[in-house]
This record gives structure tokens, C-alpha cells and sequence, in this order.
């Protein structure tokens, strides 16, 4: 309990054979049920006030963009072999299920059905029609999916061959294209009072309304990041070819959400920052406290 939230996570990546935990973290409700990062740099017991009454779940914190880069990546700094990387696909495999299941990862009903046909290929092998309809009758993929049964069955049938690491493989080539691949919506309010929704992605700065993407600001074009009560202000360069403002303010539902989604900006930044960086990689960027980041 004293010991820092580091030491939890390495915990974790330790039992699960990962030598880099970097692209996961831990989260957990705290005393307001709202959803946060475990801070890797505070005590735990500052953090999980009543523990036996805690679910902490380890999930993907920072999503590959491109996870063909993956065995370059990690073995460039950590000697990895190949099959180290398969047990990252799978992971991330797992968390593009677990993203579909609950309604995150909303796609159109061709990428779902490819979607599930990879996941179904992964968890009982090649294709056997009265077997696939069996599964697919037991197990929920999706809350509507009767609907794409039989394109399920369709795309499941072109996998035969397919071992599970290269269905983890093609799982991801599909949800990477995806608009809403990794993307975690906090919801808050513009200066006209409109209800839309704010998400971090490693370009930066994504504006939706509902799940439709209608503004997005990269992080080149983010002067600073910061937050005072529940209000979420970022600053841009100057830019004489755009009509916005200099300072742009979002309203969030209070202060703890604000700072959340602040802090989850700032860390999103550093850390596809980091393979931009020559090698060999700098140690993970750690914050103080505060509520704004300059962009250098």
C-alpha cells in the first residue's frame, strides 16, 4: 500500500511475461466513481482508499497506431524476439473485443462482422458452418449481433489457415482504420453550451459529437494545455489561415473529470513523443503537480 503505483504495474507486466509495460496501465474508480489512471509515481494507499472494495483493471492506456511498428519499436530498445511482440498483438487484440463488446469501438456493419470473423478464427480455428453458428449463438461479440451472423460466417470462411497470432494480426489491421480505434470519450460542452464530446488520440486533440469526429487539433498545433476548475483550455499557435480562436474552452462535468482528461492529454503527448526521440529511449516522462503544460 505505500509502496508506489509502479510497482503495481510491474507487477502485472511481470506475471504476464512483458518486459516493456509502457503502452498499458491500471485503472480504477475512486470515492466518486469516476473512472482514473493509477498514478505510477504516488503511493498506492494515497490513491485506492478502501482496496478490498476496488476492482483495478489493466488495460491498453496507449494505443499503436500503426502495430506493424511494434517489432521495430520495442526489440530497437529491448532486444525482444518475435514472439514477445505476438503476446503484445494479443493483448491488444484483447482490448479491441473487450472495446466492441461495450459499445466503444462503433464501426460500420462490414468492419464488425471482419472484426469478429478475425476473433472467431483466433478462438475455435477454421471455419465449420454448424460450429460457428453454435458459437456464435453462445457467445456475444456485439449487443446487436444476430444482425451480422451471416457475414460473420461469410468472412470466417476466407480465414482457413489462419493461426491465432495472425488473426491478432489482421484484428488489428482492421480496428486500426477505424475512427474510433482507442478512442475514449469525455464529455463536456463548448462555449455555446453544445454537448460534445473530447477524446486524446497520438495526433492530438479530437472533438465529436456523438461518435462522429467533426474537429481534431494535432498536437503541432497546440500551444499549451490547461485547465482551471472544469473548464478545459488549450491554446494554439498562432495561425493566420485559421478562423479560431486563440484559446479555445471546453466545459467538463467538474474539476476531477477536467484534471483527468488534462492529465491523460499531457501524458498521450509525451509518450508518442518518445519514438520520435533518437535512441536509445528516454525513461518515461513523469509529472509534477500543475494545471498546464507548455508544448516545446
Amino acid at each position: 500500500q505505500r509502496a508506489p503505483g509502479k510497482v503495481l504495474l510491474d507487477a502485472v507486466c511481470n506475471h504476464l511475461n512483458l518486459v516493456e509495460g509502457d503502452y498499458f496501465g491500471l485503472e480504477f474508480p475512486d470515492h466518486k466513481k469516476i473512472t482514473v489512471w493509477l498514478d505510477l509515481l504516488k503511493p498506492i494507499a494515497k490513491q485506492i482508499r478502501r482496496p478490498k472494495h476496488v476492482v483495478v483493471k489493466f488495460v491498453v492506456k496507449f494505443f499503436p497506431p500503426d502495430h506493424t511498428q511494434l517489432q521495430e519499436e520495442l526489440t530497437s530498445c529491448l532486444c525482444m524476439t518475435p514472439i514477445s511482440v505476438d503476446l503484445y498483438r494479443y493483448l491488444f487484440a484483447l482490448q479491441v473485443k473487450q472495446d466492441l463488446a461495450q459499445g466503444r469501438l462503433t464501426c460500420n456493419d462490414t468492419s464488425a462482422a471482419l472484426l469478429i470473423s478475425h476473433i472467431v478464427q483466433s478462438e475455435i480455428g477454421d471455419f465449420d458452418e454448424a460450429l460457428d453458428r453454435e458459437h456464435l449463438a453462445k457467445t456475444k461479440y456485439l449487443p446487436q449481433q444476430d444482425v451480422l451472423e451471416d457475414k460473420i460466417v461469410q468472412f470466417h470462411h476466407s480465414h482457413i489457415g489462419q493461426t491465432p497470432a495472425e488473426s491478432d494480426f489482421q484484428l488489428l489491421e482492421v480496428a486500426r482504420r477505424l475512427e474510433m480505434y482507442g478512442v475514449r470519450l469525455h464529455p463536456a460542452k463548448d462555449r455555446e453550451g453544445t454537448k460534445i464530446n473530447l477524446a486524446v488520440a497520438n495526433t492530438g486533440i479530437l472533438v465529436f459529437q456523438g461518435f462522429t469526429k467533426i474537429n481534431a487539433f494535432n498536437w503541432a498545433k497546440v500551444r499549451k494545455l490547461s485547465f482551471k476548475r472544469k473548464r478545459f483550455l488549450i491554446k494554439l499557435r498562432p495561425d493566420v489561415n485559421s478562423s479560431y480562436q486563440d484559446t479555445l474552452e471546453f466545459l467538463m462535468a467538474g474539476r476531477d473529470f477536467c484534471k483527468s482528461f488534462w492529465k491523460i492529454c499531457v501524458e498521450h503527448h509525451a509518450f508518442f513523443r518518445l519514438f520520435e526521440e533518437p535512441k536509445p529511449k528516454p525513461k518515461p516522462v513523469l509529472f509534477s503537480r500543475g494545471s498546464s503544460f507548455r508544448f516545446r
